[in-house]
């Protein structure tokens, strides 16, 4: 089912690509593979996707062990400081860094471990109260201390739009991100390369938006289930 479903997604990037006069390549795919267990994990790997997303630090470190080392890792969901000691080895990229605090934090502690984590910052576009999240004059504010990090590498911005049902609905929120980080970067003059957003729904509308990480899960892996994986005894003998 897997190949299936991501030949059928390449396909929809590759289309929503060339009509923004964008290429394929420029479009990095994400498998969100939350809640899903490791068996669903290598038949993507075996389908020859090879990036993963989790949102929970724990969920992918038990899943981790259980899958072949030329998978990749990325961070998406909310990052807790009490976490970060055992995110920062583990993922290639963390999405979600949603605060300045937060950041300070991920710098100091990839200081004591001799890491330099790539990450992105959070926006919260549409002021949601239920999100996380820096608000585009509260990021403007902070953006210059953030990039005096020594440790930390800002690659670019993401969000995650409103709940719609229709993918258009989504379209704002992305163009707001994509003219907000090219304010910064002007302002700033800094490069921020990367945007990441655009989830199953609506990942077409983000590529016409200029993204360069889409994050999909359901239209991959199909419904996930309600709850976090977690290994039973004979996945971790």
């Amino acid at each position: 089912m897997f190949a299936k479903n991501l030949e059928i997604v390449r396909g929809q990037i590759a289309q929503a690509a060339a009509r923004s006069g964008r290429h394929a390549e420029e479009i990095t795919l994400i498998a969100v593979s939350k809640t899903h267990g490791p068996e669903a994990i290598m038949e993507a790997v075996d389908a020859g996707q090879l990036l993963f997303g989790e949102n929970r630090v724990q969920e992918a470190r038990a899943k981790m062990p259980l899958l072949p080392s030329r998978v990749r890792w990325h961070l998406l969901g909310h990052l807790q400081s009490n976490k970060i000691r055992q995110a920062l080895p583990a993922f290639e990229r963390i999405h979600s860094i949603d605060t300045l605090s937060l950041a300070r934090d991920v710098n100091r502690i990839a200081g004591e471990l001799g890491l330099f984590p790539k990450v992105f910052l959070e926006v919260n576009v549409a002021g949601e109260s239920s999100k996380f999240g820096f608000t585009p004059d509260a990021l403007r504010a902070a953006m210059e201390e953030l990039l005096a990090l020594d440790r930390v590498s800002v690659d670019g911005l993401m969000t995650i739009p409103p709940f719609a049902p229709e993918a258009e609905s989504s379209r704002r929120s992305f163009a707001r991100l994509r003219e907000l980080r090219d304010r910064l970067a002007n302002e700033f003059r800094v490069p921020l390369p990367e945007l990441s957003m655009g989830m199953s729904g609506d990942f077409e509308v983000a590529i016409e938006e200029g993204t360069t990480f889409v994050r999909i899960g359901t239209a991959l892996f199909g419904e996930r289930r309600g709850k976090a994986w977690k290994p039973v005894a004979s996945e971790i003998d």
